[in-house]
């Protein structure tokens, strides 16, 4: 593939960030200050569902996935989230951030918070990482290009405007600055390596662009959830 047409292709993918939920009007809300506390609870208590099935979208990517290569070093964002022992990983992180906002584990992890039009865009995701082909569901997983930038705003708009949130329960946010540079540059090596015409970069980017909407569904769903 040459060098331009490579170009092309991660321009493409990285243009996908115009649909990114951080565009959303319930994100911009939050990074504004102007969420009350109830509205940033049932945020968080909802974004627990798609954090503890990220997980299970990885362990579907790598049960697809044939390259050894890809798999040995895929397999450290399962470790992220879950951790290796009691207290550690993204999923113990969310929890605690739920505590920082006044909810106990239990009310997170039970679901009794959960909406419906997040639980179906989450699972869906998952769904479509177990049944498509394995690099497409790498393609999807780009949304994390966008995401340092949006992780730095959140964590300085939560410290700013919400001084009410216990900041011990932030570290998750501080967690994803250096992991999602590191996941996104691994998958963006992946796909431009495995979709060389134009026809598997087509379906590619339209990967990615189903991950924005599952995002921004979900988001959409907590915003009715939880009106001003």
């Amino acid at each position: 593939m040459t060098s331009t047409k490579t170009d092309s292709f991660v321009e493409a993918l990285r243009s996908q960030s115009q649909r990114y939920h951080d565009q959303h009007p319930f994100h911009r809300r939050m990074n504004d200050g102007r969420l009350s506390r109830r509205q940033i609870q049932g945020w968080v208590a909802n974004r627990f569902y798609y954090q503890e099935n990220i997980p299970r979208k990885d362990a579907a990517i790598l049960s697809n996935c044939p390259d050894i290569e890809v798999r040995r070093r895929w397999i450290r964002r399962i470790v992220d989230h879950d951790g290796t022992a009691n207290g550690e990983g993204g999923i113990e992180a969310w929890l605690r951030l739920g505590e920082a906002v006044g909810l106990t584990r239990e009310e997170v992890r039970d679901g009794g918070h959960l909406v419906p039009g997040v639980r179906f865009a989450v699972d869906a995701y998952v769904t479509f990482a177990r049944t498509r082909p394995w690099v497409e569901a790498v393609s999807s997983s780009l949304t994390e290009l966008f995401a340092p930038d949006l992780m730095s705003e959140r964590l300085a708009a939560f410290e700013r405007c919400y001084p009410w949130i216990d900041r011990g329960g932030l570290t998750y946010f501080r967690a994803r600055l250096e992991q999602a540079p590191r996941d996104s540059e691994h998958a963006l090596e992946v796909v431009t390596e495995h979709c060389r015409s134009s026809e598997e970069q087509a379906r590619a980017v339209a990967a990615l662009s189903f991950k924005c909407d599952v995002l921004w569904s979900m988001m959409d769903a907590i915003d009715r959830a939880y009106p001003e």
